[in-house]
């Protein structure tokens, strides 16, 4: 399989992943690369595992953070990186598991049939899925539909997307959080209010036990409540930027079945 970039790289932000890294990271190197690393303030020893890797493959950068700054926080620090090696679009895919490495190259040929979109992974969730996670995401999906009048963010959670580079660096300096787990949320959300059109894409998910490395570090009161406080603002935003809204929503949807 060519490993061509294309202009075009996947970023796995990472906090206390394990052994899941090491097994995350071999599996996208086989398909793609350049892989940037951050490790998010990790302490249990999964920098060693990714800094070995990196001395085997070339294409595999790793970027460090003393402390955890969260999951945008480490995002952004990947994209400037890219940004230096003259990428125009990353990928961002989780460390822990949850994605299917094998869909990386759909999703990329999706982003160079449409450059200016950025293509969201929507989960076609198994048996393995916890349902209050199931259920729960139906609010902020419905939340997120209102913040752009039905423009077409099919899922505003998922963590397996494709982001043009330019636009999503400026809007993550500009905006206010969006470092931890209100980033997928609010980076989408900003995108499509800036004109950055949502191309979704169905995608398998895969949800660990504990026993073979699983871990989440969502905790549902504290973040429930982080995504609470933004879907407010984005909503109060979003009156303001209603005649943009209007215009976008006009345009159409892309679609799968185009590309």
């Amino acid at each position: 399989m060519s490993k061509e970039s294309h202009g075009q790289c996947v970023i796995v932000p990472s906090y206390n992943s394990g052994r899941l890294l090491e097994e995350t990271l071999r599996s996208l190197l086989k398909i793609w690369e350049p892989v940037i690393v951050v490790l998010d303030g990790s302490t249990d020893g999964s920098a060693q595992y990714a800094h070995e890797l990196a001395n085997e493959w070339s294409g595999l950068y790793v970027l460090v953070h003393p402390l955890n700054l969260g999951k945008g926080a480490a995002v952004l620090t990947a994209l400037e990186h890219a940004a230096t090696l003259g990428m125009t679009h990353a990928a961002v895919f989780d460390a822990d598991g949850q994605h299917v490495a094998s869909e990386i190259p759909r999703f990329m040929a999706a982003s160079r049939k449409h450059p200016e979109a950025m293509i969201l992974g929507v989960p076609i969730f198994g048996a393995d899925a916890p349902s209050l996670r199931v259920k729960g995401r139906r609010v902020g999906n419905w939340w997120t539909n209102l913040e752009t009048w039905w423009g077409g963010i099919d899922d505003s959670l998922f963590g397996f997307r494709v982001y043009p580079i330019e636009p999503s660096l400026r809007i993550l300096r500009q905006m206010r959080g969006g470092r931890r787990f209100d980033f997928d949320t609010q980076l989408a959300v900003r995108l499509y209010w800036a004109g950055v059109p949502p191309l979704n894409l169905q995608t398998p998910v895969h949800y660990l036990e504990r026993e073979v490395g699983g871990v989440s570090h969502f905790r549902y009161v504290r973040d429930n409540l982080l995504l609470a406080l933004v879907h407010v603002r984005l909503f109060l935003r979003s009156l303001i930027l209603f005649p943009s809204l209007y215009r976008y929503r006009r345009r159409g949807r892309l679609e799968e079945n185009a590309l």
